[in-house]
């Protein structure tokens, strides 16, 4: 494709100068200041945005009103960026304010005749030393401006931008029509009417700039941005098996909004409607790192993880996995209807205004982690904590086993009991809710019909034994965990590694007599062993009776299997069951090889 190619030198003087002359530029350097929409077959804009120039500024540097006790972050943005560009106060509109670990932040916007520039914009960050540690600006000197006065009705400019970009303003959920600037790449300024417009059934969304003089469609903002994340993929367990670049992992079906949205315009932080990911009391989220919902931090591991962008490492990946857990776990019914987490429930039952609050390496405890699950229609709260047996020490929100044994704490207390999250209270129980956790972390992490043994917590530890007693295995001699095994366990954890790993020998069967599916993680519908398995899974939740024993839970996958396949799988599970004691008459921790007699 061909392009307009300007030279960075000469794109400086359309700001700043008072003529322009085109030149030829590598079609690279336009990365940063252009891009084409290919709207339809028919319609392909090319977008502008202004370069930034960028400085930090280390420790700091005074701004004007430093000595100021009572100048607020909003007018100490103004002072400084007035002092910076020569620019008059009047000029100059703060949009919105930020506080963040390491510094607070003001974004403000260029005005001309008192009518802001579309993509004219200016960022100040303040130490908490109350100086400025780094400005941003792509504010704009045009070599002429049109006339404030529009020309062109707006309700034109609707008609022409809805013809164009086929979809509707929809006048009762979008904010009202705006004038707005819009500086171009030529070194004028158009007037422009600016709107939504959105079509559904397309999963489109924009924001249209309608010349307010020629009516013509000159510019959008995409609200369907392909965001990407810089993350340990769920199908690993720690930084030991490396970070990857993901983009738009969400499920359309599961997160029809995406992961940033709860129905409205996407935030542009670690936060949507399923989930927030935080730090603090304050709750500082990580924001992008780019347009479009760019989250490519660098995890370094030399440093402590409270150090550089370790943190913002950390909630990105939080937020992805329990995204990924939110939108799995969806596809295989833990959804609005049965008291799954989410803000905005789309119109399907249950209780909103829930989603999971992510707090990463929370002050409250270490070496840990934490779930907490009230009834549907309250926030489910994760806690994820620091770890200091290595130096340095390592971060929980890395762990990826950890993240997923936490979230599913969510899942097993909301399908068990219709919501109530008071079913999973005796101790069995507890130890059943400590098993499935674990034994979902083994799901996620399973790459092929080679049922590799699991063991959890080697990244926290830098110990490749784990935290539990053996790793999870259909090998007895690697972990000879049986039902008996209950009668000398009084912990819930220790509890939970007796049923974790008979589901773990459950899972092994299925797959060893129907397969693996690789696209287990976003399509449920196939017959393969590891999506039969996460399908009894989660239908056995909803199933079992509050406070159930582990013969009882072994009872629910049965009926479930009954339930979903018509009992298909009901000799292999048996099978299964039976092979580490949790046969036809177990009971009392005593262990049974029994099965039926049709299984024989």
């Amino acid at each position: 494709m061909q392009f307009s190619k300007f030279s960075s030198t000469v794109l400086l003087a359309v700001l700043y100068a008072t003529s322009v002359k085109a030149t030829p530029m590598p079609f690279a350097a336009k990365h940063a200041t252009h891009r084409v929409r290919e709207i339809s077959p028919d319609l392909r804009l090319e977008t502008y945005h202004p370069p930034s120039d960028y400085q930090t500024f280390g420790e700091g540097i005074d701004h004007p009103l430093r000595k100021r006790q009572d100048a607020s972050i909003e007018t100490a943005a103004v002072a400084f960026v007035e002092s910076q560009l020569g620019v008059k106060a009047e000029e100059v509109d703060v949009k919105s304010t930020a506080e963040t670990d390491g510094a607070d932040h003001a974004y403000v916007q260029q005005k001309l005749n008192g009518i802001p520039v579309a993509n004219a914009v200016a960022n100040v960050a303040f130490n908490k030393n109350n100086q400025v540690v780094s400005f941003g600006s792509s504010f704009v000197k045009p070599i002429k401006a049109a006339s404030p006065t529009a020309s062109v009705k707006v309700e034109d400019a609707i008609s022409t931008a809805e013809k164009k970009l086929n979809g509707k303003f929809l006048r009762e959920e979008f904010p009202a029509p705006t004038l707005e600037y819009l500086a171009k790449q030529d070194g004028t300024a158009a007037l422009t009417h600016v709107f939504q417009v959105r079509n559904e059934d397309a999963s489109t969304w924009y924001e249209a700039f309608v010349d307010a003089h020629t009516g013509e469609l000159v510019s959008i903002t995409d609200f369907t941005a392909h965001a990407s994340y810089r993350v340990i993929p769920i199908t690993s367990q720690s930084p030991n098996d490396g970070f990857k670049v993901l983009k738009d992992p969400y499920d359309k079906a599961a997160s029809p909004r995406g992961w940033h949205s709860t129905g409205g315009s996407p935030t542009s932080e670690t936060a949507g409607n399923n989930a927030i990911s935080f730090k603090g009391k304050k709750r500082n989220t990580t924001s992008q790192s780019g347009r479009d919902l760019q989250f490519i931090y660098e995890q370094d591991p030399s440093l402590e993880p409270t150090a550089g962008k370790n943190i913002d490492a950390a909630r990105v990946n939080a937020f992805y996995i329990v995204n990924t857990i939110h939108d799995i776990s969806y596809k295989y019914g833990f959804t609005e209807k049965t008291f799954n987490f989410q803000n905005n429930n789309f119109g399907h039952r249950g209780r909103g205004n829930d989603r999971v609050l992510i707090s990463i390496q929370d002050a409250e405890g270490m070496n840990n982690a934490r779930f907490a699950t009230p009834p549907d229609g309250q926030n489910g709260v994760m806690q994820m904590f620091l770890f200091d047996i290595t130096s340095p020490g390592r971060d929980g929100a890395l762990a990826n086993d950890i993240i997923a044994h936490e979230n599913t704490h969510g899942i097993t207390n909301r399908l068990t009991g219709g919501g109530t999250a008071r079913c999973l209270q005796t101790i069995e129980a507890g130890g059943l809710g400590e098993g499935w956790s674990d034994a979902f972390a083994a799901w996620t992490e399973q790459k092929s019909t080679t049922v590799n043994d699991f063991t959890t917590g080697t990244y926290v530890l830098n110990n490749t034994d784990g935290v539990r007693m053996y790793p999870y295995s259909t090998d007895p001699k690697t972990n000879p965990l049986r039902y008996s095994s209950l009668a000398e366990q009084a912990e819930v954890h220790d509890i939970g590694e007796v049923w974790a790993n008979l589901l773990h020998n459950v899972y092994a069967a299925l797959v060893k007599k129907h397969g693996f599916s690789k696209t287990a993680h976003t399509d449920p519908s196939g017959r393969e062993g590891n999506v039969v398995y996460l399908h009894l899974f989660i239908d056995a939740l909803s199933l079992q009776p509050c406070n159930p024993t582990i013969p009882q839970a072994r009872d629910a996958w049965i009926q479930a299997d009954v339930n979903r396949y018509h009992g298909a799988h009901k000799c292999t599970l048996w099978k299964a069951f039976a092979s580490r004691g949790l046969g036809l008459k177990a009971k009392k921790f005593r262990d049974d090889s029994t099965i039926p007699s049709e299984c024989r």
